[in-house]
């Protein structure tokens, strides 16, 4: 190989290793996938639906206006004042659940048949009798809510109290801990990584939960927002609504992560 050619080629390998580490990058790959995917949406959705239907751009057009609008911020509040309420309620009565059924067989017994029943039945299937106990008004609404976290927490929570290691439970006997000592420096601790996974789960049942109950009571909330909205052919104030329900989503799953690696070192998952 002459001087010349090998001149030539190294900045050829130099492009192709920078290729190769440009397409290795997480960060570079979800962008791009992100825009071939609302670049595919634009263009379905000009040529071959109706004009009203939700697109990119008319999305990022009415965002600002949208979230800067009363009515958009009442219903986003009112729905994550619920979905707050309904996950503080749900993660209180899980966590005392769960833990007496890892802890008691007897409960266990009882209970785990009626809890795992209830956790795969759809949440839809329930409003129409939580709309007879409590009316079409917003404790229908936290009631669905509960109904939807509750059981993520209370599954999670128990499987957890049941994988303590053998070993805590007879080192704490051997001091002859009290049974309240051993269940709150111990158990709990030993369960937290499966009660923050409940409530992964249960973070997400609650939205839908608040939202679907928001479409079927017809109360004030995202749900109702997105409903009304799509109605009246504004889809993209609609679809702005979803954006919301997202974002709060995401940074849920965010936080959790981040107590996760703050606190739970031993849990984390990389």
């Amino acid at each position: 190989m002459s001087t010349g050619q090998a001149i030539l080629e190294r900045p050829a390998a130099g492009l192709v290793r920078g290729a190769k580490t440009l397409l290795a990058s997480p960060l570079l790959l979800k962008t791009a996938a992100g825009i071939v995917l609302l670049g595919a949406w634009e263009a379905v959705v000009r040529a071959f639906a109706p004009a009203y239907v939700a697109k990119p751009i008319g999305i990022a057009r009415v965002f600002l206006e949208v979230v800067s609008d009363g009515p958009f911020l009442a219903a986003a509040g009112a729905t994550l004042w619920a979905v707050v309420k309904g996950l503080l309620i749900a993660i209180t009565l899980g966590l005392a659940v769960g833990l007496a059924m890892g802890r008691l067989t007897v409960v266990e017994r009882g209970l785990r048949y009626y809890v795992n029943s209830l956790f795969a039945t759809p949440m839809i299937a329930i409003l129409p009798l939580v709309t007879l106990w409590f009316g079409y008004n917003a404790d229908a609404r936290l009631a669905v809510i509960v109904f939807a976290a509750f059981f993520s927490i209370a599954v999670n929570t128990c499987d957890g109290a049941r994988s303590v290691p053998l070993d805590y439970l007879e080192v704490a006997r051997s001091f002859r801990a009290r049974p309240l000592s051993t269940l709150l420096d111990i158990v709990l601790p030993s369960s937290l990584p499966y009660l923050i996974a409940g409530m992964r789960l249960a973070a997400g049942r609650a939205l839908v939960g608040a939202v679907v109950a928001e479409f079927f009571i017809s109360i004030p909330g995202l749900g109702y927002y997105i409903l009304f909205n799509s109605r009246t052919f504004k889809h993209n104030e609609a679809f702005v609504a979803v954006i919301a329900l997202v974002i709060v989503g995401v940074s849920f799953e965010a936080m959790l992560n981040w107590i996760t690696r703050r606190y739970l070192p031993w849990a984390r998952r990389d």
